[in-house]
């Protein structure tokens, strides 16, 4: 009998799981939702029919609402809206379970992409040298943001976590009160969370699932690759952006910062602690006992009896766990070595700062506040910097170099000034306290020249900190500053003052590069395509100059910010590009998704790491992009962006985004700190909208443009010319090509423009959206055309009938949020009464939940 396929165990392990599962809760018996569950499928299939022959939103709930509704009044109308809301953000609750259930089996967990498949590969290949020379030198760095792209509350992602051991175990008693339960939480809150709050529900994970994942990963390259041989790298680390992140977000003080700084190392401390507690348990042998003895008291009061103080040091704990180790190993045969081995592990990789907690502010801020403190210079008698706003760029350099002063935070009245010299100053606090990896990053979103860095540089040394233990971390984002990135950095380096800095940090160079704001700005493939042609640019001038470059992607779930198949993402980057280490940011349901369970966490951890190891160990020597496949790309690339330039120049664009969209709703779901723009005007400005509600309300109307808009037009061209060879043979050979095709699929495959129909007969909106449509249309059959597939993603079947299950779930929810849209724009046109427009806006509002939480399986 043959395995089955993967399809076949998606149908049997979450397909036919789902059905018998959700089949129960539609029929728990819940205060005041009398029929719900009865009317929820009818309404579901009325949904569908109604798509199929072109029916409007408002013609399909009306026809169910005359048909099923006893009274069919306005008042019942809406009752029945938000308690089909409240369904359906559970069913995908119980899909998001189910599939966490069945990850194992769905994946093998030993196979491409796991460390055990690196290490044999290497072994039968007679390449475990190079692997071992490879991993010596090879750091993966996941960093978790609180960007808002999840509406989880914390009580409902603890009831995931239970649910799917449940589902897991089939144990039906516990499964039904789980779901009356879930029936029962509320998925709103009330409030927006603070960026604590935000960091509370990331250590969540971090105490959970990477702790002890990092751990076993970390012990298992020592124990089987290296063996006997010392380590001399930690390969994997962890950083955190919530009580960091400054960027747009006003509620980030420097109180929160040591806040967060502080419970981080009380989270590790704890962890720490659970581990001696197990480890008591076992090592009660003569000479040891004491021992364990004395670290559990350190950490117990470190921990439990504490404000703040530390009673046990890292150096402490590491030497008392090495001495125990010695005991053990000379005097009782070894017995649990491997436990006190894998806690020695945990502590090389989390030290006292569990994750380093990165400080990031945008350039514009910066440069508000470096005008201020020459204001300031110039006052205290530095009038040599008078002109320095001024000068050219070569100029500020040199005058940059020569500064020489000391300000204190308090000297300022402006606030962002202040705050900015206090998150400095802050870094320092948390290196005394946390170590030096607690906090030694500082990004500069928005990054558009040198003296952007060099300021910031100068800024450390002005608050007395002459040789900090801080990198400086630029953040290139639209297409014009990734062009120009190499040119900035060629600068840096030639600086005396910036080259000194990077030689005290080991000449090792940190780059961010923004996907999602690069999409936003020059659309999917030209995004992609710069940022890779960036980082060869800047891996070019790096080894030029003698520095180490490391790169640190940002990127979200979708793949219209740059998620999708990440690893092949990855392991498609050839010599060109330096690959040493692989950062990338986390965010939202791409950290329940993808690292949100033990066994999800270990396959995407490694198939991260493996990616590094394809490059650096096993294609070394494959074949780069051709000159002449190089000119394709980039044809294809500015056929794109001009297309997608030309849309965006639309007179609609804007005008789109903000009345047909559920842009202006985002900022009143309560599920981040952050503002939903950077700016407090009230007028919509494109450069100062965010990219995730951006690249969300496209995903709300099912439409996804920044995933696909301009890719067909440009592929068209040259179909158009003859010339669709060329754009097979990239296909074929490039792996790089291939996956950003596949994730656009991806795009395409999620979304469903019978939804928005009824859009093209809209006076004001009709033709812009025909211009949306027509493009999806071509992509789509382009798409097919060069993959040879009858359907998009046919290649990952069981993915594809995931992406179809979730967006059946919450087609009944996108149908009502429609619905309510179109009220809302007749009230405030004046073609109805508009006594229940906050009624509606608030429908509207609690409708993006569900839709957001089921993209979840986009990474």
């Amino acid at each position: 009998m043959y395995p089955a396929t993967k399809i076949e165990r998606f149908k049997e392990n979450v397909e036919l799981k789902y059905q018998l599962f959700n089949s129960i809760f539609m029929t728990l018996p819940f205060r005041a939702i009398d029929n719900t569950g009865v009317l929820l499928p009818l309404f579901s299939e009325i949904c569908d029919e109604g798509y199929d022959n072109n029916k409007s939103p408002e013609e399909i709930f009306n026809t169910f609402s005359a048909k099923y509704l006893e009274n069919n009044t306005e008042s019942e109308k809406i009752d029945l809206m938000f308690r089909f809301i409240q369904y359906v953000e559970r069913q995908v609750v119980l899909f998001d379970a189910i599939e966490d259930a069945a990850f194992d089996i769905m994946n093998n967990l030993e196979g491409s992409g796991s460390l055990r498949e690196s290490k044999e590969r290497s072994e039968s290949q007679g390449l475990t040298g190079t692997l071992k020379q490879f991993l010596n030198d090879y750091q993966l760095r996941v960093v978790l943001t609180a960007h808002p792209t999840q509406f989880y509350p914390g009580a409902v992602l603890g009831i995931i976590t239970d649910l799917t051991h449940a589902i897991r175990n089939n144990n039906l008693p516990q499964i039904k009160s789980l779901l009356a339960q879930l029936g029962k939480t509320p998925f709103i809150k009330k409030e927006k969370p603070t960026p604590f709050d935000e960091a509370i529900s990331l250590l969540w994970y971090l105490e959970n699932v990477f702790y002890h994942t990092a751990g076993e990963m970390y012990s298992y390259i020592k124990d089987t690759i290296f063996k006997e041989e010392p380590l001399h790298n930690n390969i994997l680390s962890f950083g955190f952006w919530p009580g960091g992140d400054r960027d747009g977000n006003p509620f980030v003080t420097t109180e929160t910062t040591l806040k967060v700084a502080n419970r981080l190392r009380t989270s590790i401390l704890k962890c720490y602690y659970n581990d001696i507690r197990k480890l008591k348990r076992k090592l009660t042998f003569a000479g040891v006992e004491p021992m364990v003895t004395y670290i559990e008291q350190k950490l117990y009061r470190s921990v439990f009896y504490s404000e703040g103080e530390v009673y046990i040091t890292l150096e402490e704990l590491q030497t008392g766990l090495a001495e125990i180790k010695s005991i053990v190993i000379n005097q009782h045969q070894s017995l649990y070595l491997e436990d006190i081995e894998a806690l020695e592990s945990k502590v090389e990789l989390f030290g006292f700062h569990f994750a380093s907690l990165d400080i990031r502010q945008n350039s514009r801020i910066h440069d508000n506040v470096f005008k201020n403190i020459i204001s300031v210079l110039v006052e205290n008698g530095n009038t040599e910097v008078a002109n320095y706003h001024d000068l050219n760029e070569e100029d500020k350099l040199h005058a940059l170099e020569k500064i020489n002063y000391k300000v204190e935070p308090d000297w300022f009245e402006d606030e962002n000034t202040r705050l900015t010299l206090e998150s400095i100053r802050a870094m320092k606090t948390i290196q005394k306290k946390n170590g030096e990896k607690g906090c030694n990053r500082y990004i500069i979103s928005n990054n558009e020249s040198a003296h952007n860095v060099l300021e910031i540089l100068s800024v450390f040394g002005l608050l007395g900190w002459e040789n900090p233990t801080v990198d400086i971390v630029p953040l290139f984002e639209t297409v014009e500053d990734l062009k120009e990135a190499h040119h900035v950095m060629k600068s840096l380096y030639e600086n005396e003052k910036y080259a000194a800095h990077l030689k005290s940090r080991g000449k090792k160079q940190t780059i961010m590069l923004g996907f999602s704001d690069g999409t936003k700005d020059g659309g999917y493939l030209m995004a992609n395509w710069g940022i890779f042609q960036a980082k060869e640019n800047l891996t070019l001038m790096a080894r030029e100059y003698g520095i180490k470059v490391a790169f640190f992607d940002g990127r979200g779930g979708p793949p219209a910010r740059g998620g999708g198949k990440t690893h092949k993402f990855y392991a498609s980057q050839g010599k060109t590009i330096e690959n040493s280490e692989i950062q990338i940011t986390v965010q939202g349901q791409t950290i329940s998704s993808n690292f949100g369970t033990l066994d999800s966490c270990r396959f995407n951890l490694e198939n991260l790491l493996s990616a590094g190891v394809t490059n650096g160990v096993f294609n070394k020597d494959k074949k780069e992009l051709t000159k002449e496949q190089r000119e394709l790309f980039d044809e294809l690339a500015k056929l794109s962006y001009q297309k997608y330039s030309d849309f965006k120049a639309h007179p609609k664009f804007l005008p789109y985004l903000e009345h047909m969209s559920t842009l202006n709703y985002y900022a009143k779901t309560n599920i981040g700190s952050r503002p939903s723009k950077r700016s407090k005007s009230a007028e919509l400005d494109f450069n100062d909208l965010r990219a995730i509600p951006f690249v969300g309300s496209w995903s709300q109307l099912k439409q996804n443009v920044p995933g696909f808009y301009g890719l067909g037009y440009a592929l068209k061209e040259f179909e158009e010319k003859g010339e669709w060879d060329k754009i097979v043979e990239l296909y074929e050979h490039s792996l790089f090509f291939r996956t950003l095709i596949e994730n656009s699929m991806m795009s395409l495959t999620k979304s469903f423009f019978p939804l928005t129909a009824y859009m093209r007969n809209d006076a004001e909106f009709g033709e812009f959206w025909q211009i949306i449509y027509d493009e999806f249309t071509e992509t789509k059959r382009l798409l097919l055309k060069l993959s040879g597939y009858k359907e998009l993603m046919e290649n990952y079947p069981d993915s594809r009938a995931s992406v179809k299950m979730r967006e059946q779930i919450v087609r009944p929810l996108l149908t009502i949020q429609q619905y309510a849209l179109h009220k809302i724009r007749q009230m405030k046109k004046g073609e109805i009464n508009d006594d229940l427009l906050s009624v509606y806006e608030k429908i509207v509002t609690r409708s993006l939940f569900g839709n957001i939480n089921a993209s979840r399986n986009s990474a």
